[in-house]
């Protein structure tokens, strides 16, 4: 399947999810459209939100992201499809968690490292991203879960270093 439609978005709560509400049918840059709903579900979400509403949310939209990431995967035919950004939302909940307290020039600067490390993917986070691109669904009756968890892998990889070069910076600011 070259690009997801609306209606294959809408034939499974998995698509639904994985395909990030709709904000993985993005013609361009998917992937950052995925960050940016979860920017904006998380700012619509903090009122009312604590670190515990936080951490179950996250706690659960993980392995949720894992089961519909494996889903769409493998009804999209393809180990890693660019329009599953449920990755991208988790992962950027995560960084905003984590961040917060911060204005709005610190949320953009979290933003903008997310970004780098998600696309450019230096280090760990290509470490992560290579990690179970080589499964063949043909002979590894596992290779979807597998290519769901390392779908969800590399967006965390990438979070953490956003959190790590933000916590150094305030470190040494």
């Amino acid at each position: 399947m070259a690009r997801p439609t609306v209606s294959f978005m809408l034939s499974h709560p998995a698509h639904v999810i994985a395909l990030g509400f709709g904000a993985g049918l993005s013609r361009m840059a998917p992937g950052t459209a995925g960050t940016l709903w979860s920017w904006f579900a998380f700012s619509a979400l903090s009122p009312w939100m604590d670190d515990a509403g936080w951490a179950v949310l996250l706690g659960l939209t993980l392995p949720m992201g894992w089961w519909a990431s494996t889903v769409t995967a493998r009804s999209m035919g393809v180990l890693d499809p660019g329009s599953i950004v449920w990755d991208e939302v988790v992962a950027f909940w995560l960084v905003l968690w984590l961040v917060m307290p911060t204005g709005w020039i610190g949320q953009v600067l979290a933003f903008g490292l997310f970004r780098f490390f998600d696309a450019v993917k230096p280090g760990p986070v290509g470490w992560a991203d290579r990690l179970f691109h080589h499964v063949d669904p043909r002979s590894d009756r596992w290779a979807w879960h597998k290519a769901g968890a390392g779908i969800m892998l590399d967006d965390l990889v990438a979070a953490l270093c956003t959190v790590l070069v933000v916590a150094l910076w305030r470190f040494f600011a």
